[in-house]
Formats: structure tokens, C-alpha cells, sequence
């Protein structure tokens, strides 16, 4: 961990060590299943295969309920058992009932590897796998056993196959809405300078690939920062941003690095605007040394509202949510997890409507949905896999009084550049 030793030592030191009790607190592969399975044709008629009986459909959670995205991980976990619980009371999908099998991978990949051979000879789809290296280890063996999956990972290399579906905006996407945020909101001009602080691997490369494609369509520059996820003071990042004179400052990492990296900026008199992706945000921030500068100086660009909306499926789903587990903290991890489940839920009638519940069958269903809009925000199309769902992005602030701490400053729009954009990368 790099730092240097001449900042309010105090406030620093009480930072890190929230940070610490925060992150504490939960912030060529092999596998069972050949290709897809066998499949079978049913009593009621429906075809179906691994996963499938006359009674249940049985769907599978590769997740982090005791890594750094615990508290993520919890928050999908129990918002699909909720979706779960709510299919079932009303007679289940195709006269089945759904049962979801979850395991807990620790954000090991090693033990992500192990849990996807456990498990995946036993479901017929995925609606939760957290984890950037995690879909990368996997995603061979997910291709090749046409096990529909979402990942909690929005990095454009997950595009482009059968049956993984990155749900909502890549973060390139998202950076590109965070520049046009700061060029429009921010009096951010040519010539001036942005940071943009990320993570090594496919999170942190394919958000700069948007930062600087929008950087140079604005005529802005941008230093890079690039840092491990094991990075949580990121002084030496402040220093050398300040050095280079930003005017504004992109983060693409996890809640523990935005609220250090804001935290020393205030504290070193960089005053500037941050902005984060959706994951590098969490409302236990606001509980933090850092939470007035993160009030102060933070926004997030989403693919989804703030949970705190008025958007009529979120407070039905935060009601419900809150009803079903009291004390937990509503989170976009529940509207996350929540949001793909009602996708899987979609593309499983339609699969029953079909005559087939077999994977590559869902799979199809999958595919063949072109707007797909289950009331939590923005319409998805599912139908070109090489494209992201949705182009759509929002923009919170943090706010410790509402529900996940963070309000919409901004609704879904389509940041100017994006279709450029994706009709470049094409």
C-alpha cells in the first residue's frame, strides 16, 4: 500500500480505518456438465434437461458473501430469494417451482471454478455470477454448456456471446456519460485535464477505453491512475492527480477506493468533481470520515435509478425487500439482483410458452426479446449479443437520509457519443 506522510494524519487515520471495517464487513477450466445435457420431454409436454423436473426449475448463484463484495452479494442473494418466494406463491413458472442454489465463492476464482462444476450439471440457468475475473475463468465452459447467465460484471469482453448477457451499460458506456456529465454540469472545457483512477483487469480497462474515447471527442486529457483491488489508500493517487492539475476526477473500482480517494482529495484541498461507476459506490460510505466531502464532490452513472426513486417497480420492490429482510440495507445491490431475476423470469415463461425449458432453449428465448422492460428502469434489448442491453445511464448523488443513500440527480438518457461510439467499435 502506498501512502506518504504529509496529510491530517488523524483524519486519515480514522478513514482507514473505517475503510478497513467496511471492507471487513462484506464490501481453461473444467466442469461437470458436458455440452448442454440431455433433455427430455416432460408429462405436461414441456421439453426439458439439466435442471429441469416436472416440479422445479432449479437456477444457480456463483457469489461473494464472504470476500470484499460480501454486502453486494447478500443484497442479490436475498433479493432473488425474495423474487423466488414471489414466482412461487403464485403457482411458479410453468407449473414449477423455482428453487435457487447458492454458493458462495469468496471472490476466489479458484473456488468460483470448483462452485461452477458443483453446480452447473444441476441448473438450467444463472441469474447472479459476481465478478469481472470471475466470468473471465468461466466463461468457456458457461459458453459451451448454454447456461443463460447474468453476470454482476458490465465489462464490454463479456459481450458477444450466446449465453452470457451483460445486463443494462457497459462501463465504457458509463464513462462516457460520466465525461459528457462533467463537460455539461461541470464547466469542464478543452484543454483541461480529468483523472481517472482504475482497477487493473477488465473493470478498470474497458471504463478507460470509454474515458478516453469521450476525452478526445471533448479535447480533454486524461491521466491515468491504475491500481489493485488490495489498493485502499490511494494518497499517492491524489498526489500524483494534483500534480498533473485535474480539474475533475473518474474512478472505476470499489466503494473502499472512491470514499479513500475523496476523502484524501478533500482533505489535500483538491476540491473537484468524482465521478464514480455504479460498483464503486455503496450507502455504507455514508457511515465513513469521508461521507460530507463524498456528499460534496461524488456523483455515480448507472444503468439503473437510485433505489431512493419514485419509479413505481422500485418502490415495490424496496417495500417488499424491506418487509421481507427488516434491518437489511437497501442497496443497488438489490435492485441489481432483483432486476436480472425478473429477466430470468421473463425469458423462462417465454421458454415455457415455447414448448422447452432445456438451456439452449431458454437460452433462445433469451434472444429473441427485444425490449424487455420489468419496471425497474430502462427497456433492454436482448437481441444482438455483441451490443450492450441498454445505452441508457442515470446519474446519483449521495445522500445518507434516503433509502441506499443516494438520490437521482439526473434520469435515463443516452449520453451524446454513445452510438458513435458503439458504431465505431463494431
Amino acid at each position: 500500500m502506498k501512502s506518504t506522510h504529509h496529510t491530517a494524519p488523524r483524519a486519515r487515520t480514522l478513514l482507514a480505518t473505517a475503510l478497513a471495517a467496511l471492507l471487513l464487513a462484506g464490501t481453461g477450466c473444467s466442469s461437470k456438465a458436458g455440452s448442454s445435457g440431455s433433455t427430455d420431454d416432460g408429462a405436461d409436454g414441456i421439453k426439458t434437461g439439466p435442471g429441469v423436473t416436472g416440479k422445479t426449475i432449479r437456477l444457480g448463484a456463483l457469489t461473494d458473501l464472504t470476500g470484499p463484495y460480501a454486502t453486494l452479494g447478500k443484497s442479490i442473494v436475498q433479493a432473488q430469494q425474495m423474487w423466488a418466494d414471489e414466482v412461487n406463491a403464485h403457482g411458479g413458472i410453468c407449473d414449477r417451482r423455482i428453487e435457487i442454489v447458492v454458493k458462495d465463492h469468496g471472490y476466489d476464482v479458484q473456488k468460483a471454478v470448483t462452485a461452477y462444476a458443483d453446480v452447473s450439471a444441476d441448473v438450467v440457468a444463472l441469474p447472479q455470477v459476481i465478478g469481472s475475473p470471475v466470468m473471465a475463468a468461466l466463461l468457456d465452459d458457461i459458453e459451451r454448456d448454454k447456461v443463460l447467465t447474468f453476470p454482476q460484471a458490465w465489462a464490454a469482453s463479456l459481450l458477444d456471446r450466446d449465453s452470457v448477457q451483460v445486463l443494462g451499460t457497459t462501463y465504457d458506456i458509463d464513462m462516457i456519460a460520466a465525461v459528457d456529465f462533467l463537460t455539461r454540469t461541470k464547466g469542464l472545457t478543452k484543454g483541461d485535464t480529468i483523472g481517472h483512477v482504475y482497477f487493473e483487469g477488465d473493470y478498470g480497462a474497458n471504463a478507460l477505453e470509454g474515458s478516453q474515447w469521450a476525452a478526445k471527442k471533448a479535447g480533454l486529457k486524461v491521466a491515468g491512475q491504475k491500481i489493485k483491488a488490495t489498493d485502499t489508500d490511494l494518497s499517492a493517487q491524489v498526489s500524483a492527480l494534483r500534480k498533473e492539475g485535474v480539474k475533475a476526477i473518474l474512478i472505476s473500482a470499489g466503494p473502499a477506493q472512491t470514499a479513500s480517494l475523496v476523502g484524501v482529495a478533500a482533505s489535500r484541498g483538491l476540491n473537484v468533481p468524482v465521478v464514480s461507476s455504479a460498483p464503486g459506490y455503496a450507502p455504507q460510505l455514508m457511515k465513513t470520515p469521508a461521507a460530507p466531502a463524498l456528499a460534496a464532490m461524488l456523483n455515480v452513472v448507472s444503468a439503473v435509478p437510485a433505489v431512493s426513486s419514485d419509479v413505481a417497480g422500485v418502490r415495490k420492490m424496496v417495500a417488499s425487500y424491506k418487509k421481507k429482510y427488516p434491518g437489511s440495507l437497501v442497496d443497488s445491490g438489490v435492485l441489481s439482483g432483483y432486476n436480472a431475476a425478473l429477466v430470468m423470469g421473463t425469458d423462462l415463461k417465454k421458454a415455457c410458452e415455447n414448448g422447452s425449458l432445456a438451456r439452449e432453449d431458454v437460452v433462445k428465448a433469451h434472444r429473441s426479446q427485444s425490449s424487455v422492460d420489468v419496471g425497474l428502469g430502462s427497456p433492454q434489448n436482448f437481441s444482438d449479443k455483441a451490443r450492450p442491453a441498454s445505452t441508457s445511464t442515470y446519474v446519483h448523488k449521495p445522500d445518507a437520509k434516503a433509502v441506499g443513500a443516494a438520490v437521482n440527480v439526473e434520469n435515463a438518457h443516452i449520453a451524446p457519443g454513445v452510438k458513435e461510439y458503439l458504431a465505431a467499435r463494431n
